[in-house]
């Protein structure tokens, strides 16, 4: 092969410096990521090559490349990356092996995206451990969906490893998930240094005017002005933009091969994977000469040769690929397709297949088909919709290419791509569609507008309950399924849009049940304010053995806390962490935690309500996800910290709708009770049993209540006490009868209610109430002037709501005490006050025996970050040992 001639590496002393910061922290052990982003051709492929240079004598170095034609394949690119080290696989622990195996597709399986993303970490940190390791991915915008999501995971996490990440993408190409990195913009170089550059340059002779106006033209871009001047000649002919100007210097070099060349280089711009000797067997197929061809386009330096085929440039191979006349593209992915494996990699050689395709073709969109079902099975949901698409248009008959279709589109919602899914819906011809496929459209239609949010959030529970009403008449069964699910989606969307009361008042007109009542049932019921009905036939649904409820397990969440039966919500709970990490589902295993954390608010046990956060953060981050914002809403509002909890709110209310906005109206009340502003915590509750959203308005009208009393409105706390107690008869809970008699004294000034309400509540599993409930007794206690017997109550009071962490209605009973002359016994602040939620999860569980890299397995971090967390937590409580953070008390289960 000959050697390319030297190229010298001008300016670019920002860009240096940074990577040479990046090694340096590596080699002290602590990893690095960098996104160097800007046009094509600006220098970035070429910063990458001297970065590996710079780390040769230091760093092991590993490589990878996007590749446009192979986005549509699982973990195609994080496989490229991980061959040189998949020697490591038998020092994995066998989970991650295991995941690694599936992943690449050497064993069958689906795989977990987190547990990818951890598997590669613990790969990348067994391979680093005798030398520092370098990771660069040239063009990482064209990485496939799941390459990205487990490269970004994993960039997230190299901190405590001596890893260095090094990507390049290109500015305004589709790759937000690198926009969440670190990075760096790479812009063209100056004026000297583009001199400097063209100078260098012996190709080609330039008369001064040419030099000027090919610097004026190239801004700075060193491939442009290595390419412009055999692109245009002496005089460039008519202004163009510099990349197709840069393109037609390829496609000119191109086009003075020979044919057998030409058709060599074709056939190497078709294949993503750049395996020669897939090359050379699909070249035998076409007939080229591949020791002559080989040896005229290397000579061109269009490409190399060697253990993978290279270009010399993304956009060499781009425009030697569109250079090709659809024929000769057809074959030479013909030919590909016949050289492919078909048991090793059948998808590559069904994608093969497509593109050779032109008109309609049964066989190939069947093998289409088999590909995507083989994507999804490997979590590649974005693979499964285009190569569902492409089946699709390659099907005669109009009802399979419908079926098709819209599979395509529910794969292309599940990977995110509400654009694509829009797009392929809006092809399908609704006309001619019977009322089953109809109604498909038609709840498919409604989750788009969901994910989509907005103002289109609320034309989803619309659409899927004309799905409801479409299938009424003809499939009963499935009609109730879909009114409930626009119950569910509406109840997301919030009653103040609306929504809710019109699905509510179509639902009433559902099929009717050839079975005892269900969750749609006791619903309407709810709604139409008939408790006495509605509550025990969901107590029956509810506390029985896992039956419908399952279905729609969200729902379920919310309708067993308006039963105010916290063992009927533990069982939900439990139900859905059980089987979310029995089934591998992240969104049921956060939908668990979540719910882990609001029943450890409300019942008091925050340090577990923090560690049940941490970790869905933990699966949201791995997912690159945004984490669920109610448990954290409701733990701000009963901790009292006015600034923290205001920052987290304004938060919740911009990216949040409905129900999430109903829960901030809540948390807000919540938070001005405990500071003792009763107006700020009026309006606040007035809003949130205004909205009238299940549970939310039941837990609202207690905090209405004690701001309504205390801002001298009695009528409205009386409103309030009626709807109170109205919405609480039926229920046979201490916790229910608990709060209704604490919230009935307010109004009633009745010291027996007061009583009833601390007797019930000590047997309840509601510690936050039974605080509340001492410190109301106290107060109307020494308002009747009864000091030593207030004094009692707040004293309980203020060592329960400490204890508890609630600090803003702490310092309300401290001063209710210094009013009857008593100051309150200050309790030391708790060692854990000032640890973040991560780590107060990886203290309680080291403190329960769990290793670093049990506890790692959780928060998806690698070991070694448990440890320096676990070297933070030390410092911040003033202790050196595992044992010693097993003795306090903060951290015991």
């Amino acid at each position: 092969m000959p050697t390319p001639p030297h190229r010298p590496f001008v300016g670019r002393r920002e860009e240096i410096s940074r990577l040479r910061d990046l090694f340096a922290a590596a080699e002290r052990g602590d990893g690095g990521v960098l996104v160097l982003r800007g046009e094509p051709g600006i220098g970035k492929s070429a910063l990458l090559e001297h970065a590996a240079q710079v780390a040769a004598s230091t760093f092991r170095t590993i490589r990878g490349s996007g590749a446009e034609f192979e986005r549509e394949l699982p973990f195609a690119g994080l496989h490229q990356l991980c061959v040189p080290l998949l020697t490591h696989l038998d020092e994995l622990s066998p989970l991650h092996r295991g995941v690694l195996q599936v992943a690449f597709g050497l064993e069958a399986g689906r795989p977990d995206p987190p547990r990818v993303g951890l598997a590669v970490l613990e790969l990348f940190a067994v391979a680093a451990r005798e030398r520092p390791l370098l990771c660069v991915v040239d063009d990482a915008h064209w990485l496939d969906d799941a390459s990205t999501r487990a490269l970004v995971f994993l960039a997230r996490r190299v901190a405590a490893e001596p890893i260095v990440l090094v990507f390049t993408a290109r500015d305004h190409d589709p790759a937000p998930r690198l926009d969440e990195l670190p990075g760096l913009k790479v812009a063209g170089l100056s004026d000297a240094d583009a001199r400097s550059l063209l100078a260098a340059e012996r190709t080609v002779t330039l008369d001064q005017r040419v030099r000027d106006h090919v610097l004026a033209e190239a801004r700075g871009n060193p491939l442009a002005l290595r390419e412009l001047p055999k692109a245009g000649g002496f005089a460039p002919p008519t202004p163009s933009p510099v990349m197709k100007r840069i393109q037609r210097s390829f496609q000119t070099r191109l086009a003075e091969l020979p044919a057998p060349a030409r058709s060599l280089l074709v056939l190497a711009s078709a294949d993503p994977t750049g395996d020669p000797r897939l090359l050379w067997a699909a070249a035998q197929r076409l007939g080229i000469d591949d020791q002559g061809a080989s040896r005229a386009a290397e000579a061109s330096e269009l490409v190399e040769f060697g253990s993978r085929v290279r270009f010399c440039h993304p956009l060499a191979r781009s425009a030697t690929y569109w250079a090709a006349t659809l024929d000769q593209r057809h074959a030479v992915h013909r030919a590909l397709a016949d050289a492919t494996d078909p048991d090793t990699a059948p998808d590559r050689r069904a994608w093969h297949r497509a593109q050779a395709s032109s008109g309609t073709d049964e066989d190939v969109a069947a093998d289409l088909e088999s590909a995507a079902t083989r994507a999804l099975a490997r979590g590649g949901v974005g693979a499964a919709a285009a190569f569902l698409e492409r089946a699709a248009v390659l099907t005669r008959d109009p009802g399979r290419r419908t079926e098709r279709t819209l599979a395509a589109v529910r794969a292309a919602l599940d990977a995110g791509a509400t654009d694509a899914a829009t797009e392929l819906l809006n092809s399908v011809d609704t006309e001619a569609l019977d009322d089953r496929r109809h109604a498909t459209v038609d709840v498919l239609r409604g989750k788009i507008a969901l994910v989509e949010g907005g103002g289109e959030a609320e034309n989803g529970p619309m659409s899927i309950l004309r799905a409801a009403q479409r299938l009424a008449p003809q499939d009963p069964e499935t009609s109730r399924s879909y009114f409930v699910a626009a119950l569910e989606t509406a109840l997301a969307v919030g009653r103040a849009s609306g929504v809710m009361g019109r699905v509510i008042q179509a639902a009433r007109s559902a099929p009717s049940a050839s079975r005892p009542p269900d969750l749609l049932d006791g619903l309407v019921l709810l709604d139409a304010g008939r408790y006495s009905e509605g509550v025990p036939a969901l107590h029956r649904i509810l506390a029985g053995d896992e039956g419908d409820w399952t279905r729609t397990p969200g729902l379920a969440t919310v309708l067993a806390a308006e039963l105010w039966d916290h063992d009927v919500h533990t069982n939900i709970t439990e139900w859905l962490v059980r089987t979310g990490r029995d089934t591998g589902s992240p969104i049921t295993t956060r939908l668990g935690l979540s719910q882990v954390a609001m029943a450890a608010v409300l019942t008091g046990d925050f340090g577990r309500a923090m560690e049940a956060i941490a970790e869905e953060e933990a699966i949201a981050d791995a997912l690159g996800d945004v984490p669920q914002m109610y448990p954290r809403v409701q733990l701000a509002a009963m901790r009292g910290r006015s600034a923290e909890a205001s920052d987290l709110f304004t938060e919740a209310v911009r990216q949040g709708t409905g129900q999430l906005v109903a829960n901030v109206h809540l948390a807000t009340a919540v938070l001005n009770n405990g500071l003792g502003d009763y107006t700020a915590a009026m309006d606040a509750a007035g809003r949130a049993t205004g909205a009238g959203d299940l549970f939310l308005a039941g837990a609202a009208l207690p905090e209405l209540v004690e701001a309504a009393m205390r801002c001298g409105e009695e009528t409205v706390a009386g409103s309030a006490l009626d709807s109170l107690l109205e919405r609480t008869g039926p229920v046979d809970t201490t916790w229910a009868r608990g709060i209704v008699a604490g919230t009935r004294a307010l109004v009633t000034g009745a010291e027996d209610d007061h009583r009833e309400a601390v007797r019930l509540l000590e047997r309840s599993p509601c510690v936050p109430g039974l605080a509340r409930s001492h410190l109301r007794y106290g107060e109307w206690l020494r308002r009747e002037g009864r000091r030593r017997d207030a004094r009692e109550q707040l004293r309980t009071a203020h060592r329960l709501l400490a204890g508890i962490g609630m600090e803003a209605f702490a310092q309300r009973a401290a001063n209710e005490l210094r009013a009857t002359g008593e100051v309150a016994v200050s309790r030391s602040e708790r060692p854990s006050a000032h640890l973040t939620m991560q780590e107060i999860h990886v203290a309680r569980h080291v403190a329960a025996g769990a290793t670093s890299k049990e506890v790692a397995a959780r928060l998806f971090l690698s070991p070694r970050t448990i440890d320096a967390h676990l070297r933070n937590i030390f410092g911040k409580l003033g202790i050196t040992s595992r044992r010693q953070l097993r003795d306090m008390a903060d951290f015991a289960r």
